[in-house]
């Protein structure tokens, strides 16, 4: 790939043979590749070779003169890609060390694109409900009215407000008045429920007046609506109205869905009142930026669109339920628009389905088999990735890019500006939009300001979708790659569920790390919109800390749980506590954090080895032993999703949040054993001494197993079937 560079008009100190050095091709900084020098773009734009040029800000003034100038490769064939050296790197008081850092930069541009990924679409015909008062829908209706198609929803009166709001007198949208009582969809494909008691239909109603000038009480206002707190039932109204009939004091309540494919909601308190919104809902509130831009974007979702699939699912790695029992729950908890969900469903082997929500089965499906699993909508998931930092199996993996992807430019980054020089690189992960302005801010302003330090030499910004999309696995594989810090960038825009999610990561990492003997602070969630407290929170000294000794040479693999194990794999072998590293080493891992990793405990005191907490293991931690009443467990399989905790009918087992580390980890352990029962009949073992002797007491009252029966309780399978048919004349009873 040949890559142009540019000091921006000697404004920056670039190193060109120390960038030779680094990216292995010949790079001569220009000075105005955007002026002066701009021969030397389009000469290299003619060639077949791929192009980086290393300069955001005239990155549309490029692609025009690309697209305007013959004989170059069309931009589908061979697009350009540019790269921001300048306010992230080259703008600031350690803009002449930042040289490796820009050399990574560089590297890590010149990556082959992200693999494409499904998208989900969406069809809009430009039909937008509009809700709030009067006055509202009129400011609405003379802005958007030439663009989209209109229904208007009039919510009433505003508080504190004397007399309602009026009307237009042109019936030019249709006008609904009520309460919105539900809204669900995404663009294109809303659903709006709502209801109205009043006895005007505004639909219907020709705004004549004729019912304000004939009520007595002054019931009816420019709304078009009777108060019925003032209206008397003289009914003077109805015959005013006359054949009209916009007006029916008998008319029931009306509850009505309205289909629409955009939503402006302009009340003070909106009916949707998540996080991340769907895709076509807007509510601006107060803020008349907001609704600036709120009606631009809405003049725009007129047509087709689509959008990533951001996610993956595996279910069978998923260990959100077995047996009907709801263990790990993460993904749902944290998802701020609601996208997942979790939804019983029958077996392929059984028809109907059965529907049910939010894992509630109906009575209906009680008793017949089924599966219960993760759902996740691609039109209302956003993208934050999120419930792919939370799962502690893998069954949930970010797709937008996928994680060996960003593990390979995460890594690119590290070695790069390892090898070009840099000692104790850090990376700053930021959101591609807002934490992009940030520091792009901050660069500026570090040029202008001496007083303002800019984004240091040791630390490498890289962008993401969405700052929760990178977590535990990812953050410890830098770590392992040579990463001295990781630092998180929130503008505090994000959902506080996010928030506190990675601060639980952070804490997790932190732990793990520290108890390996790599001390100092590693991780760090910065949480500013602030560019001067920015400035200030990356120029706080580092402490400092130990590295590991030799950077990893493992990629990130699809497999969170791999990743994760291969990370832990280098920083155990080279963890300055010499515990860890000989493998003889418990790291105890904070309760409430969210570990993936862990051991559990068994009461062997109330166990009885009745084995369902095996059957409930999504992961292949728990196993019996064939040849013996065994209950064993392998460690490393754990995800602590506390299925086998909710599926002990003893209440037996707990959850132990840690790291072990050694041969152990991975090898079956026994947590609990137990004298076989055998028959009383033939010998034959089975169960347990302790499930038999308790079955025994527990049944012994009941009649079913009075008498003689009550030791078929203690025979085997088959010498209960041969007594049963022996012994017809005594009576076995079905228990209830």
């Amino acid at each position: 790939m040949k890559t142009l560079v540019c000091n921006c008009n000697h404004t920056m100190p670039l190193d060109g043979p120390q960038l030779t050095a680094a990216l292995g091709q010949t790079i001569e900084p220009y000075s105005q590749l955007c002026r002066r020098e701009i021969v030397r773009f389009q000469q290299a734009a003619q060639s077949t070779e791929p192009l980086l040029v290393a300069c955001t800000q005239e990155a549309t003034l490029f692609a025009a003169l690309a697209a305007q100038t013959g004989g170059m490769p069309a931009p589908d064939v061979r697009p350009i890609r540019f790269v921001n050296i300048r306010e992230t790197a080259g703008w600031g008081r350690e803009a002449k060390a930042a040289g490796p850092k820009i050399a990574a930069l560089l590297a890590a541009a010149a990556l082959p694109e992200p693999e494409p990924v499904p998208t989900a679409s969406y069809q809009s015909a430009g039909h937008c409900l509009v809700i709030g008062d009067a006055d509202s829908l009129d400011m609405a209706r003379k802005l958007l009215a030439d663009s989209l198609e209109l229904t208007l929803f009039d919510t009433g009166r505003p508080a504190g407000r004397a007399a309602p709001a009026a009307l237009p007198l042109q019936h030019e949208q249709p006008v609904h008045a009520g309460r919105v009582t539900g809204v669900r969809g995404w663009l294109g494909a809303f659903e709006v429920d709502c209801e109205s008691a009043n006895p005007i239909d505004l639909d219907v109603c020709t705004r004549c007046n004729a019912c304000l000038a004939a009520c007595p009480e002054g019931a009816i206002g420019l709304d078009y609506q009777i108060d019925l707190q003032r209206c008397t039932d003289h009914r003077d109204c109805v015959q005013a109205c006359g054949a009209i009939g916009a007006i029916d004091f008998n008319r029931a309540p009306r509850a009505d869905t309205l289909h629409v494919d955009l939503v402006l909601d302009l009340q003070p308190q909106p009916s949707l009142t998540l996080h991340q919104p769907p895709q076509g809902y807007y509510a601006p509130g107060v803020d008349p930026l907001a609704l600036v831009r709120a009606v631009a974007e809405l003049r725009d979702r007129k047509g087709s669109f689509e959008k990533p699939r951001f996610f993956q699912y595996e279910a069978k790695l998923c260990a959100h339920t077995r047996n009907s029992l709801l263990g790990c729950h993460a993904c749902i908890d944290i998802c701020s628009a609601q996208a997942v969900h979790s939804r019983a469903r029958l077996r392929p082997d059984q028809t109907p389905p059965i529907a049910a929500a939010d894992s509630i089965l109906p009575a209906a499906a009680q008793k017949k088999p089924f599966t219960e699993q993760i759902e996740i909508d691609p039109h209302l998931c956003v993208g934050c990735g999120a419930c792919t930092t939370v799962c502690p199996t893998g069954a949930l993996t970010y797709a937008y890019p996928r994680a060996p992807e960003i593990g390979a430019r995460l890594r690119t980054l590290l070695l790069t500006a390892l090898r070009a020089g840099l000692k104790r690189p850090a990376l700053l992960f930021h959101s591609q939009d807002a934490g992009a302005d940030l520091i792009g801010q901050l660069g500026r302003l570090a040029a202008a300001d001496p007083g303002v330090r800019g984004v240091p030499a040791h630390v490498i910004a890289v962008p993401l979708w969405h700052i929760a999309s990178v977590g535990l696995e990812l953050w410890l594989s830098a770590v392992a790659w040579g990463a001295a810090d990781i630092l998180v960038l929130s503008d505090n825009s994000e959902a506080p569920a996010y928030l506190h999610a990675l601060q639980g990561q952070t804490q997790l990492a932190e732990t793990l790390l520290h108890g390996m003997g790599f001390r100092g602070t590693r991780l760090r969630l910065l949480q500013t919109a602030d560019v001067r407290e920015l400035d200030a929170l990356l120029a706080q000294p580092r402490v400092t800390g130990e590295v590991p000794a030799t950077q990893a040479g493992f990629a990130a693999l699809p497999q969170k749980r791999a990743t994760l194990d291969l990370a832990l794999d280098h920083l155990l072998r080279h963890a300055p506590a010499q515990e860890v590293a000989s493998g003889a080493s418990i790291i105890p891992l904070p309760h409430g954090a969210g570990s993936p990793l862990g051991a559990i405990r068994v009461d062997t005191s109330r166990c009885t080895l009745c084995l369902s907490c095996v059957g409930a293991c999504p992961a292949g931690a728990l196993a019996d032993n064939p040849q013996a009443p065994q209950l064993r467990f392998i460690e490393k399989n754990c995800v602590q999703c506390g299925l086998c905790v909710k599926t002990c009918p003893e209440d037996a087992i707990r959850l132990e949040p840690r790291l072990l580390w050694g041969p152990r980890r991975s090898a079956p352990q026994l947590l609990n054993e137990a004298q076989p029962w055998r028959c009383v009949h033939c010998g034959k073992p089975f169960g347990t001494v302790q499930a038999v002797e308790l079955m025994v007491a527990k049944l012994s009252a009941h009649p079913a197993f009075a008498g003689k029966a009550a030791e078929r309780l203690k025979m085997c399978s088959d010498c209960r079937v041969i007594d049963m048919h022996t012994h017809a004349d005594t009576t076995i009873h079905h228990l209830p």
